[in-house]
């Protein structure tokens, strides 16, 4: 947490997404005019400074920014990037967490390059083998969350406990939810359904201080029945994606549907676009933690690396909210209570 009476400080990695830095440095501009929060930039001073000259009301907003000499591309190897370009935009950004310089870390650029440079110098909490990364699915299920989406696509079954743990935290923290419900994504309901690792992972969830329901299915995700599914990363990213895409094709169908009826078409579609929920669900997460960076010791927020301005403001936005609500703290509260008294393990014994 912060010292009392100063701002919240969050380090962007300007050069890091698909439109940076031109969205990056224009979406710190409309988050600090939204928002109560410092916003250190970092990537080549000559770009950021022609960047913000774009914006002049920008000269009397808390940004500041900070030299870094070199980026990394999407299709490099994270933990290769991390090593060998030490002055890069998004090394830079995650060291001014590490001293102390900023409290939070936004990055729209490689997802495994963020979760390799936040482990290596922020270090993971004491108690999770793996950061993870979760999200709430809105719309349809307003008080549901689905962990991992991605991070870990080959988990152990104490991992899934450590995603159960970090997605109670989370459904408290930003969807206001006192005492969530848990289940683990499984082909059935019934205890014993599922591969070696989600029957393993059940007999800890269901001995836990967690308030575990059981499996449930495909069928039931949208249910509300949980406001925490665990799954591992390989099912969580297929899933959340086709979720999303949901909208669009749907839209497409309605299209044909009514192919030889332009007027109609035309009025439904306005219609879809102002009433459909799905429409709205991946603008509605951002405000809500989606796309942080769990088990780090640190706050850590990966933005879509299509992400423009407006989603680039909620992801600051949410880290500055993060670090207020002290996620890091509370998540280290909550696996403390695992570790006293010894109930289940959550990290492979070796």
């Amino acid at each position: 947490m912060p010292e009392s009476g100063r701002k919240i400080r969050v380090a962007v990695d300007a050069m890091g997404g698909d439109y940076a830095p031109g969205e990056v440095v224009k979406g710190a501009v409309y988050a600090a005019q939204q928002s109560d929060v410092e916003i250190i930039l970092t990537g080549p001073l000559s770009v950021l400074k022609e960047e913000l000259a774009k914006y002049g009301a920008s000269n009397h907003l808390p940004i500041r920014c900070v030299e870094a000499t070199e980026s990394i591309g999407e299709g490099e190897s994270p933990a290769a990037a991390i090593r060998h370009k030490p002055n890069s935009s998004l090394v830079v950004a995650t060291k001014l967490v590490k001293t102390g310089e900023a409290d939070a870390l936004v990055s729209a650029g490689s997802s495994g390059a963020t979760a390799v440079s936040a482990v290596a110098y922020l270090g993971m909490v004491e108690g999770i083998d793996r950061p993870t990364v979760g999200g709430p699915l809105g719309s349809f299920a307003p008080g549901v969350l689905l962990i991992d989406l991605g991070a870990n696509v080959d988990c152990k079954p104490s991992q899934f406990l450590s995603f159960a743990v970090a997605g109670t935290v989370f459904a408290r923290k930003f969807l206001n939810i006192e005492n969530p419900t848990v289940a683990l994504l499984s082909v059935g309901a019934e205890e014993g359904k599922g591969n070696e690792a989600v029957r393993e992972a059940y007999e800890l969830l269901k001995n836990s201080r967690l308030n575990f329901i059981g499996n449930i299915e495909g069928s039931e995700v949208l249910s509300g029945k949980a406001n925490v599914i665990v799954c591992d990363g390989f099912v969580g990213n297929v899933l959340f994606k086709f979720y999303e895409s949901i909208a669009e094709h749907a839209l497409l169908w309605v299209k044909r549907k009514l192919r030889k009826q332009p007027l109609l078409w035309s009025m439904v579609k306005l219609l879809f676009n102002k009433v459909f929920p799905v429409t709205k669900m991946v603008k509605e997460g951002e405000g809500k933690g989606a796309g942080m960076l769990w088990g780090v010791n640190g706050v850590v927020r990966i933005a879509h690396g299509a992400s423009k301005a407006v989603p680039i403001a909620s992801a600051i936005i949410a880290a500055r909210n993060a670090v207020e609500a002290d996620i890091v703290g509370c998540l280290k509260t909550e696996l403390a209570k695992f570790s006293v008294e010894n109930v289940c393990p959550l990290t492979e014994r070796r």
